[in-house]
């Protein structure tokens, strides 16, 4: 099997596949367990959006409805944090930060505009900002 960027390699995969929960326990078998997770981790290193998943990935409403179903019972959550516990314990766990460097600007109104305030003595007296700095 070739593995592509944002995948999981088969060494990963044999760590994550027995903390899977069994397939089939309740109503018919799960889609292939690899091709969906594969598919949770482009969509969550990449950004696109659900519908924008690539095809290798089995269709998209299957891999968002995984992930939404193993998010609201706890699953994923497990898995994460058992997968780090491991990574930590045989020191293969990468500690990267993304610091995100774009501009944040404010709206037009957040700032400079004239408006009128109550005094901070509590009195009901109303000065402008513009007057109150001269």
């Amino acid at each position: 099997m070739v593995v592509r960027r944002h995948e999981l390699t088969d060494e990963q995969w044999q760590v994550v596949e027995p903390l899977l929960p069994v397939s089939g326990a309740k109503g018919r078998p799960r889609v292939d367990d690899r091709r969906v997770i594969n598919g949770m981790l482009f969509k969550a290193k990449t950004g696109v959006a659900w519908r924008d998943l690539p095809e290798r990935y089995g269709p998209w409403k299957t891999v968002y409805n995984r992930f939404w179903r193993w998010s609201r019972t706890g699953t994923l959550s497990t898995l994460v944090a058992t997968v780090r516990v491991i990574a930590e314990a045989i020191d293969e766990l990468d500690r990267e930060v993304s610091v995100d460097s774009s501009i944040v600007r404010a709206h037009q109104h957040a700032a400079g505009a004239r408006r009128m305030t109550a005094c901070h003595t509590g009195g009901s007296r109303l000065v402008r900002r513009t007057q109150r700095a001269r």
